[in-house]
């Protein structure tokens, strides 16, 4: 397919050497000012611009800030003709974008030479580019699926929780996001992947995979002895994720599952486990999973319990904001209720 190349430049002279030197070769659209360019461009969309720096109106610099400040035009390549050669001028354009300078007047050779390997260049650039988005979206679909796999196995394997992950976890993209609406923790959760952390909130209960079913999977309320075997799945979960990212060397993949695992079970009071952590000693991750967790565990039926009201439930985090919740994160769950109980209604249908 011929490649198309607008010509800029306030010289009708310009305009037609370029024109006579590029036609059999390209699809040229000459264009007597960077105004006539941009609305041009509304309907074409060049592969490579050959653009003027003194122009009245609108001068060369100014037009390659305006293409390069726009994400549909910010990657077509811009070469400057002109008939400045002091080197800051240069280096100017090339700050700004430029990805070459041809001085005026032009050879018709040196002219399609550099134009032919800019496009070939850019060709590539787009192609790597290309491979490498899907490369990317290849292993995140692989990277969901292993998450999703893996909390499968635990859903599988406790008989007790049905549906527990799937709700926690869009009870954590409920949490962050209003959390991030009201400026609250807006710094740490900032430098997340945001749709990673969410993803990775499946695995906090990976950890029970290591639990006797006959402990796990007991009808009855657990002794205390049982209890005891029950809170191991905070570190064991914490080992297995390390174990992987140890063998992968994928830490940011794990790095907030690990998180998640450790942690979800400390109180804000110190009353906690596995680690017995205080206040903003917790990590984020574990503060927010904790209060889904919990209410997800009031809000479900056991077969040694009744499931509390939603209303019920809310109140009882509200009560424990300050004790065994961080009251920021509890008052901020607290006020999305609507939002929360709507997804617990669809999810337990």
């Amino acid at each position: 397919m011929q490649k198309t190349i607008f010509v800029v430049d306030d010289s009708s002279t310009n305009l037609a050497m370029a024109e006579e030197a590029l036609e059999k070769h390209y699809l040229v659209i000459t264009l007597s000012s960077a105004n006539k360019m941009f609305t041009a461009m509304e309907k074409i969309t060049p592969d490579l611009i050959l653009l003027d720096i003194e122009m009245p109106e609108m001068d060369g610099f100014a037009a390659i800030k305006h293409l390069k400040a726009n994400p549909h035009y910010e990657k077509i390549p811009v070469i400057f003709l002109t008939s400045l050669t002091e080197p800051k001028v240069e280096a100017e354009g090339i700050e700004l974008g430029a990805v070459d300078f041809i001085l005026k007047p032009f050879s018709e050779p040196v002219l399609l030479n550099r134009i032919k390997n800019h496009l070939e260049i850019d060709q590539l650039i787009r192609e790597r580019t290309s491979q490498l988005i899907e490369r990317t979206e290849q292993l995140e679909r692989l990277q969901n699926s292993i998450v999703f796999t893996l909390a499968d196995v635990v859903e599988n394997r406790d008989s007790n929780t049905g549906g527990h992950i799937d709700r926690t976890t869009v009870y954590v993209k409920v949490l962050i996001e209003a959390l991030l609406e009201r400026g609250l923790f807006v710094d740490e959760i900032n430098s997340w992947d945001v749709d990673e952390v969410i993803s990775s909130a499946r695995l906090h209960d990976l950890g029970k995979v290591s639990i006797p079913d006959n402990v796990l999977n007991k009808p009855d309320k657990l002794t205390d002895d049982e209890f005891t075997v029950i809170k191991t799945h905070s570190i064991a979960g914490e080992r297995l994720i390390e174990h992987m990212i140890e063998r992968t060397g994928e830490a940011d993949f794990l790095k907030s599952a690990v998180q998640f695992a450790a942690y979800h079970h400390e109180k804000w009071n110190g009353g906690g486990y596995p680690y017995g952590l205080k206040g903003t000693d917790i990590p984020l991750h574990g503060r927010i999973m904790a209060i889904v967790d919990v209410f997800d565990a009031l809000t479900t039926e056991r077969p040694y319990k009744k499931a509390f009201t939603s209303e019920d439930a809310f109140s009882i985090i509200k009560k424990e904001a300050g004790t065994h919740f961080d009251p920021d994160i509890a008052n901020v769950f607290y006020e999305v209720k609507d939002k929360i109980e709507m997804a617990r209604v669809r999810l337990s249908n």
